[in-house]
């Protein structure tokens, strides 16, 4: 059994056979998903998947790509779709300095209001955070939020544990079975099972041996075995444990 902690189903790649994908995870061995937002409307669509399709859930938030775009009145239907019964977290949010697709002051702004919103919500926030790890550990911490992920990890051990001190679990994907991965399965060494969940990112960071195609929670056992490879253990107690783990990250999911 599976726990996909982080899809984007709500992707115009999924159009053509959305339906079928979804119908199918549950003989995959894929119990639960987790829909990330990155906007309004990609939220909205998310929330609109998890209405129809009982394994599935959604996060709400808007990605720091599209933090420029982001406004008052944008932030009001964010509330409104964190009271939905089937919003389980508030993200994909956080501040990403590689790209820089939107000014960093605009980015830091909305990333602070998104953690407001989660603390007054009481639900967990997804984070992406990419070359920007000392803002986004000095912001978490000001803003008392103490539950969530950090999607798609690729530090170092010192900085996993520094979120896992803040009640934070450590988001692993399908990059950890690049070739050209090495400061992650150095990290996931040291990094106790019990504080990793596993994700796709689907369409996103495709495993090998499939790289190049669209990603979907199907090939989470590539990432599974990966992980088991790391830690000396079998790729059934990796499913499982993560599988715990991110139950207890998004509480109000099948406790």
């Amino acid at each position: 059994m599976y726990f996909d902690s982080h899809v984007h189903y709500d992707d115009s790649r999924y159009d053509p056979d959305r339906d079928a994908l979804l119908h199918s995870l549950p003989e995959h061995g894929v119990d639960y998903c987790v829909n990330a937002g990155s906007d309004i409307e990609s939220s909205k669509r998310g929330v609109s998947l998890a209405e129809r399709f009982g394994f599935f859930y959604a996060a709400a938030g808007v990605h720091p790509h599209n933090a420029e775009t982001f406004s008052d009145s944008d932030a009001d239907a964010l509330y409104t779709l964190a009271a939905h019964p089937k919003t389980v977290a508030i993200g994909e949010i956080g501040l990403d300095f590689y790209y820089d697709n939107s000014p960093r002051d605009i980015q830091r702004y909305w990333f602070k209001r998104q953690l407001e919103l989660a603390a007054e919500a009481e639900l967990p926030v997804i984070v992406h955070a990419r070359e920007a790890t000392a803002e986004t550990l000095a912001i978490l911490r000001e803003s008392g939020v103490r539950r969530g992920v950090i999607h798609s990890f690729s530090g170092s051990a010192e900085t996993a544990f520094e979120y896992i001190g803040m009640g934070f679990y450590i988001g692993v994907g399908g990059v950890v079975t690049f070739d050209k991965s090495k400061k992650l399965p150095e990290a996931l060494e040291k990094i106790p099972l019990e504080y990793l969940l596993l994700e796709t990112d689907a369409p996103y960071q495709t495993p090998v041996p499939f790289r190049g195609k669209r990603n979907d929670s199907t090939y989470l056992k590539y990432i599974a075995e990966a992980v088991a490879r790391i830690k000396k253990t079998t790729a059934e107690t990796v499913a499982a444990v993560t599988y715990e783990n991110t139950k207890r990250c998004f509480t109000c999911i099948a406790c």
